[in-house]
């Protein structure tokens, strides 16, 4: 584990906060906004679901890549730079789709830009979690770290609550209406950032290759992040399907409910996180308190047989979940030296880019065995992790 230098300058995390809160709206209001964007330019579902997973794609491709260069060149130079790709990219997908809508362009050129556009845009973004990770390791002594990454994911969980809304109000309007209005999300962000970032920073020379993602001391914190990772999207993916077929809900109605749960969910997020920054304890008692919180509330999933049990459940398993992503990170900071903590941040990233592709796979093909499979696997998925992150260093602190 590394200290903080003394002469390191104090980080300031609200521009990082804010910065992630708005750049969160506009991801998910994109999210929010494809199902029917794709419906009107008459794409198949399929479709719809490529182009958010080629976002995953290239940020599971992108993070590590951008990690590193914040090694060597620093962390104000390279998040800008991903942070302004990211606008960039981001402004003219939302064009590119405002234009297709209100010129009825043809599927195939529809489906081939908007995904093209949305890969680049994930690439870019790509660096700006992994230089936020690596910028709050530079400056936040150890044991302060899963607060601090804490304070991230709270505002990050604000805009997953706040996006879909946004997005929902507007498109009452027009569909096109929020996609110009949120391209401008990440240019507010990229400004705020050009002004408060630290412009005086330590450059670390880094001398040999770059750190390994299978390096040893990284082996704990990715495996978990990735599972963790795997558990949400997993979640996400079947708790529509599960309203339909388990509640035995009309599509209607299934997707209400489905859409309470997931907001339980943010809520959880955003509560369990602050929680996170108050309590202060060691990454090692955040998983294993948090992980097992969140494996019981997957695990009563299976029993629910009303909307508000599922509810309740979601709200426990995310609540759980709020305090495994931010002791994740930290244990995955603490453990590497200042010259690797873009490369350890960039991988871990990577590791959540995966989860984000392979978890909705796994969960809609368990669906079909079983509604309550999805759950059954996630929750013996987290207890397999905690397992594997705390055992070994039982009593050890983190």
């Amino acid at each position: 584990m590394t200290a903080m230098p003394p002469q390191a300058p104090t980080l300031n995390l609200r521009p990082l906060m804010f910065e992630t809160f708005v750049c969160t709206v506009a991801v998910m209001s994109f999210v929010a906004l494809i199902g029917p964007v794709a419906r009107t330019l008459g794409l198949a579902p399929w479709q719809a679901g490529m182009t958010v997973t080629m976002g995953g794609i290239a940020w599971m491709l992108m993070a590590r890549v951008w990690g590193i260069a914040s090694d060597r060149l620093g962390r104000r130079r390279v998040l800008l730079s991903g942070l302004a790709g990211f606008a960039v990219t981001y402004a003219l997908l939302c064009a590119f789709m405002a234009l297709a809508l209100n010129t009825s362009m043809s599927p195939l050129p529809a489906f081939i830009g908007i995904v093209a556009l949305r890969g680049l845009a994930g690439g870019f973004y790509a660096a700006v979690p992994a230089c936020s990770a690596a910028l709050v390791a530079d400056h936040v002594n150890a044991d302060k770290r899963a607060s601090a990454m804490a304070g991230l994911g709270a505002a990050s969980a604000v805009g997953m609550v706040v996006g879909p809304s946004f997005a929902g109000l507007l498109a009452m309007l027009g569909l096109a209406l929020p996609l110009l209005l949120t391209c401008l999300l990440p240019l507010l962000a990229l400004g705020v950032l050009w002004k408060w970032l630290p412009h005086h920073e330590r450059t670390h020379e880094r001398k040999g290759p770059a750190l390994a993602i299978s390096d040893k001391r990284l082996r704990r914190s990715l495996t978990l992040g990735f599972i963790a990772m795997v558990c949400v999207t997993v979640a996400q993916m079947t708790v529509g399907f599960f309203a339909l077929d388990r509640l035995q809900l009309p599509p209607a109605d299934a997707a209400r409910v489905a859409g309470i749960a997931l907001t339980s969910v943010g809520v959880a997020l955003i509560c369990a996180q602050m929680l996170v920054r108050k309590l202060n304890w060691a990454p090692l008692r955040l998983i294993g308190v948090g992980g097992s919180i969140s494996a019981l509330g997957f695990a009563t999933v299976c029993f629910a047989v009303a909307p508000w049990m599922l509810y309740a459940s979601c709200f426990v398993a995310a609540a759980g979940m709020g305090w495994v992503f931010p002791a994740v990170s930290a244990l995955n900071a603490n453990a590497v030296e200042a010259d690797e903590q873009g490369a350890a941040a960039g991988s871990l990233v990577a590791v959540h880019g995966l989860g984000m592709i392979s978890g909705p796979l796994l969960g809609t093909l368990l669906h079909q065995v079983d509604s309550r499979a999805p759950y059954v696997l996630v929750a013996a998925l987290l207890l397999f992790g905690i397992a594997w992150t705390v055992l070994p260093r039982k009593g050890a602190a983190a």
